[in-house]
């Protein structure tokens, strides 16, 4: 049975199969992408920057099909799958319309005379392992900035996703990409390693899990392939005691819950100072308990399922663990009886460094609440993970923010805000939350040959 395949987690229900691809069209898969870089590579970048506004205009135009497919394959609320098609638009528009700039020459200083310049060009075709939570939006912060470079995509979603992968390969070819310059494939992670290995691919993109990338950046460590990993976060969300209590409550509530959780920079570990922590529980659980849990489809819906069964098994799995070790259930604390893969919107306090929870990113609609005597402890315990994606800081004093986020073992601090992204910002983190960065002027440099060319006269 192919591993690809649309498992509604509304219903539990199977809705269709895809056939995995065989070796012969991963081969031909490869051939295409190598193939097609040499002219893509050379193509001028208006013509690049049009087909990205094309490749735009036709999210925009298939927004209410293309939210459904997610909706229907992911579980993600309906009007959050609306959102994500415009983010992945913005996104388009942007390098469409920064990509010049970006890759314009660069012009060094030669101390004994002549000139130099950086010259940057695209390095080849590309592979993308991409994940399920944010199907449309993942792949174009790969996919737009690196078809701007000048390279080419070899594509493999995850297996749950496949009528979105087909929907994004079909919205490349309606919008006149050349054959070879956007390529889907179905793949094993046995043909994975292959790929990897491959001469023809000059570099991996992966989100996704920190086992998944470990793996990836291992093969891709033996053939001297660069990569670009975005993987797990516990993200930590910090109320100072200066805070403005019931807008950080819903900020929390918002930046915890949002695509039911399942979100690698949101608001998983919420540190509030010990002065201000029974003001914030309580507009905190009160915010959680009115959230709308119920059928995806439905466009006041804000919790959704989980994205399978598996998924919402592990999740209660780690939850119970932290209970049955004396864990305090502010909130919710078990999977909702019925179809589908739902979870109770769930508040946890009182969680130590013997339960899973502590150290565990929880990939689900599970918040953790932990009291801290001041700034300082605030701080250690923040840093008290292997993971260093983002961050959020609620305070009313700039200064102690700035000092505290340069204090912060992270890639990416919001002040008064949550955790988010946009398509001109920098994403990405630090210790086991990857390496790289994704999306704005940087999310261009990744994968880019700066040559450098010298000349006199």
């Amino acid at each position: 049975m192919s591993v690809y395949a649309v498992t509604n987690p509304a219903t539990g229900v199977v809705e269709a199969t895809y056939p995995t691809a065989t070796d012969a069209d991963i081969q031909a898969a490869l051939g295409l992408a190598h193939g097609a870089f040499g002219s893509w590579n050379t193509t001028e970048i208006a013509v690049r920057a049009a087909l990205l506004n094309r490749v735009a205009d036709l999210y925009e135009e298939r927004r209410d099909e293309l939210s459904a497919i997610i909706t229907r394959e992911m579980g993600k609320p309906i009007f959050q799958s609306g959102k994500e098609i415009d983010i992945t638009v913005s996104i388009y528009r942007y390098y469409a319309a920064n990509g010049a700039k970006f890759l314009a020459d660069e012009e060094l200083e030669v101390a004994a005379g002549g000139t130099a310049l950086i010259r940057k060009e695209g390095v080849g075709a590309l592979l993308g392992i991409m994940p399920w939570n944010f199907p449309y939006y993942q792949v174009a912060r790969f996919a737009a900035p690196n078809l701007m470079n000048g390279n080419t995509i070899l594509l493999k979603h995850a297996p749950q996703c496949p009528e979105s992968a087909l929907a994004m390969e079909q919205i490349f070819a309606d919008a006149g990409a050349p054959e070879g310059a956007y390529v889907n494939i179905f793949a094993t992670n046995d043909q994975v390693a292959g790929i990897i290995a491959d001469p023809r691919v000059q570099g991996v993109s992966l989100t996704g899990s920190e086992r998944a990338g470990s793996a990836v950046a291992e093969i891709a460590g033996r053939n001297l392939k660069k990569v670009v990993l975005e993987l797990g976060g516990s993200d930590p969300f910090l109320v100072l005691e200066d805070a403005n209590v019931k807008r950080a409550a819903k900020q929390a509530m918002v930046g915890r819950f949002g695509n039911t959780g399942q979100a690698c920079n949101a608001a998983k570990r919420i540190i509030v100072d010990a002065s201000v922590y029974d003001e914030f529980v309580e507009n905190f659980t009160g915010a959680v308990a009115g959230i709308k849990v119920g059928d995806p489809a439905h466009p006041e819906t804000f919790l959704g399922p989980l994205s399978s069964a598996a998924a919402r098994d592990g999740l209660a799995a780690q939850v119970q663990d932290a209970i049955d070790k004396g864990a305090t259930v502010l909130a919710g604390g078990a999977a909702l009886q019925g179809d589908g893969s739902f979870f109770a919107p769930t508040v946890l306090a009182d969680v130590t460094e013997d339960m899973r929870a502590y150290t565990e990113e929880l990939f689900g609609p599970v918040a953790v609440l932990y009291k801290v005597s001041g700034d300082a402890e605030a701080v250690a315990l923040a840093n008290a993970s292997a993971y260093g994606l983002g961050a959020s800081i609620q305070t009313e004093d700039m200064d102690r923010a700035h000092s505290i986020a340069r204090q912060l073992e992270v890639g990416m601090v919001s002040i008064n805000q949550t955790s988010g992204s946009a398509a001109e910002l920098p994403f990405g983190g630090v210790k086991r939350s990857g390496v790289g960065r994704e999306l704005g002027k940087y999310g261009m440099e990744e994968f880019v040959n700066r040559k450098l060319v010298t000349f006199r006269g």
